[in-house]
């Protein structure tokens, strides 16, 4: 499973994502989009937003701190 986020410094919903993974053991991949301008346009492709968190799971693109989503996605209960 690849799990990826792409994230900002000061956004507290991207620190309440990363604190999910963690507590579940999930291991990702984290961009900084506010530093990365080419993974920015990458997310923005992706997803259709300009806002973070948006979290790619395999194909499945979930927009923001979505617990249920990101459990189902996970395959966590």
């Amino acid at each position: 499973m690849k799990v990826e986020i792409y994230s900002t410094p000061t956004c507290p919903y991207c620190h309440k994502a990363k604190d999910y993974f963690k507590a579940n053991n999930i291991e990702y991949t984290d961009y900084n989009v506010a530093e990365d301008q080419e993974k920015g346009k990458e997310m923005v492709v992706k997803s259709g937003q300009m806002g973070v968190p948006v979290i790619v799971i395999d194909e499945q693109v979930i927009v923001g701190f979505d617990k249920p989503k990101l459990a189902e996605a996970l395959g966590l209960k």
